[in-house]
């Protein structure tokens, strides 16, 4: 049996896998100052960018969802995998040879086939079917293409290829290579019927790669007339490596300049994708099969950097027929999902990015996307044309039908700005206010659907046994009561050298939040700061050490916030801190023990007074010495 994956390969993963560089195939990062990165958070949703990464440190932090740790942990939650395929993969990726124990029985295989032998035999049938396009067999392959204007160079670009009419092509290649028929069929690139069969054959391909590069799956075009299948375009099925509502074609190229230009553009088919990149729109990205929806939008914020601080456009190209139409009016449903502007590029032939290209140029497929116009301008013009504007009820009609569109809006400081907007398509006696008096109308209808689901009491559990307590909330980590704390647990987590043994006086009692107290407690088990110092790892070894979720969370957040100095912390930083919460310390047990000597009788008990009288003056003068020395520090 294959033993566990040793600790020193484990180590080298971490050291060799830049933290900065795997993120940034899922997310945009820009510099934040003090040797920190953000971008928006991949694992929920959000408007304001509160991911950091830490690269000298290795670490991960949101301070929206709390979410934290090293590399691996972030490659196991973004693609679901386990601690050691993750590893695995990563060490497949940086170049680490892993190293394990012999067969000590610890290694247990997941069920069902690993991520990565199902990317693994995506790469050998994308390489295998791209060789295929240079055969004989695949002469109306590579006419479909040149007709359209991509050359052998183009197809290396994109990788695409052509499965052969032979129905066990593909499949007796990767058996001759090693994968199971549980693999294949698991991956989407084999069916099983009365035996194994290729899932995709005689037809163009083109391979769908996640923004890392790894091919997850193919789209498949039908070029021959006698396709048994209808269907012009196959998509992989739903598997575990390819869900069809988070792909989008050509990330793999896109996302970097997405990133560099804060621009998207969406284009509805592969071979517009392949047009506008050859054209010079290296933003250009599609959907694979299915239209643009909210998973779609998560995906493409994330590479946007799309909050707040820093707005992008989002651009689609539509058709200009009703279908077109009917498009775009879906996008606007999902506008506000970006705080980016949206955009519609359409041409005003009909045309779309690849038969621009073919008839005029690649300037043309540019020109295209330079002249978009805002979403919502396209969508209310087209509600608005559909009536006769010389009649008082067709305006009337088109204000009606444009303001219930409105009334969706989430954003209501848009809603004013949109009535202004129809009030001047509609024109005539229509003024704003007219509008705004119909959106509001359409807001206060009532749904279709008001039947509500009916909740079971919250303090009963499924089993109709009483739920447990709910846990009592703590105060945030953030708060300013605790910034004493925060501060000094940040130079212990990032800092062990420079903050040494200047913590020897420190105790969990000098932590008055329970979750920090949690964090010192690990510190003290790992031997305390002066053991981090000189180990690259120490933040991730803090992060081992912790087994509650809280506790673990903090760990990851102090190791990757800046700290409140743009400097080195020096010895008087340092100083400051340390002697500051020893100093608050003291002046809590000084108010304890007043609290203590006001309720005991010096007649009745004159020994725990004088006792509790001397240890306050001792508390005094320590407090004393104390502020003494954060002055003089």
């Amino acid at each position: 049996m294959v033993g566990r994956i040793r600790e020193q390969s484990i180590a080298e993963v971490r050291e060799k896998a830049r933290i900065d560089e795997v993120v940034s195939q899922y997310v945009t990062l820009r510099n934040a100052g003090g040797g920190s990165m953000k971008g928006l958070c991949p694992f929920h949703d959000e408007k304001s960018a509160s991911f950091h990464v830490t690269p000298s440190r290795g670490f991960f932090h949101c301070f929206g969802c709390q979410e934290g740790g090293d590399v691996i942990s972030f490659v196991m939650k973004i693609d679901g995998l386990s601690f050691g395929e993750a590893v695995e993969r990563l060490a497949d990726k940086s170049g680490v040879a892993l190293q394990r124990d012999e067969g000590d029985g610890t290694y247990e295989k997941p069920k069902g086939p690993q991520r990565g032998r199902l990317v693994e035999a995506h790469k050998e049938a994308q390489a295998w079917y791209a060789e295929q396009l240079a055969t004989p067999d695949a002469l109306v392959a590579r006419q479909f293409l040149d007709e359209r204007g991509f050359d052998q160079a183009a197809a290396q670009t994109f990788g695409v290829g052509f499965a052969p009419r032979d129905g066990e092509a593909l499949f007796k290649h990767l058996r001759q290579k090693g994968f199971s028929v549980d693999e294949l069929t698991t991956g989407g690139l084999v069916a099983v019927g009365r035996s194994p069969y290729d899932r995709f054959r005689g037809r163009l391909l083109w391979p769908i790669r996640d923004a890392s590069g790894d091919t997850i799956g193919f789209g498949a075009r039908r070029i021959f007339d006698d396709d048994r299948i209808d269907a012009k375009y196959l998509n992989t099925s739903e598997t575990p490596i390819y869900k069809k509502s988070q792909v989008l074609y050509g990330i793999d190229l896109a996302r970097r300049e997405i990133g560099r230009s804060s621009q998207a553009v969406i284009v509805e088919g592969y071979t517009d994708v392949m047009a506008c990149h050859l054209a010079g729109v290296g933003t250009a990205v599609a959907t694979c099969g299915t239209a643009f929806g909210d998973e779609h939008a998560r995906v493409l914020r994330r590479f946007l950097n799309d909050h707040e601080e820093f707005r992008g456009e989002v651009i689609f190209t539509f058709d200009g027929d009703a279908a077109g139409q009917k498009a775009a009016l879906r996008a606007f449903g999902g506008d506000q999902n970006f705080v980016s502007q949206t955009y519609v590029a359409v041409e005003p032939g009909g045309m779309d990015p690849c038969d621009l290209r073919i008839q005029q140029g690649d300037a043309a497929v540019r020109e295209l996307v330079a002249r978009r116009v805002p979403l919502y301008r396209f969508v209310l013009g087209n509600i608005v044309a559909k009536f006769d504007l010389d009649r008082a009820d067709g305006r009337i009609d088109a204000v009606r039908e444009s303001a219930s569109i409105v009334a969706s809006v989430r954003d209501q400081s848009k809603v004013t700005a949109f009535a202004q907007e129809i009030s001047k398509m509609v024109g005539a006696d229509i003024d704003t206010n007219t509008v705004l008096a119909e959106v509001r109308r359409a807001s206060a209808s009532p749904a279709k659907d008001t039947a509500r689901p009916v909740r079971r009491p919250a303090a009963v559990a499924e089993n109709d046994q009483p739920a447990a307590p709910p846990r009592q909330a703590l105060p945030d980590l953030r708060d300013p009561r605790f910034e004493l704390e925060r501060e000094t647990l940040k130079l212990v987590v990032q800092h062990p050298m420079a903050i040494g043994r200047s913590t020897a006086d420190i105790g969990p009692d000098d932590f008055t939040h329970p979750t920090y107290r949690g964090v010192w407690a690990v510190v003290a088990a790992a031997g305390g700061p002066a053991a981090g110092a000189g180990d690259p790892g120490w933040a991730g070894r803090l992060r081992d050490g912790a087994s509650d979720p809280d506790v673990l969370a903090a760990v990851s957040m102090l190791a990757v916030e800046p700290l409140l100095t743009d400097k080195e912390p020096d010895a008087a930083y340092v100083g400051h801190h340390v002697l500051r919460l020893l100093e608050l310390t003291a002046a809590r047990r000084i108010t304890e023990v007043k609290s203590r000597l006001q309720r005991t009788n010096p007649v009745d008990d004159p020994d725990s007074y004088n006792r509790m009288f001397g240890e306050l003056a001792a508390l005094e003068q320590h407090r004393r010495a104390l502020r003494d020395r954060v002055v003089g520090a």
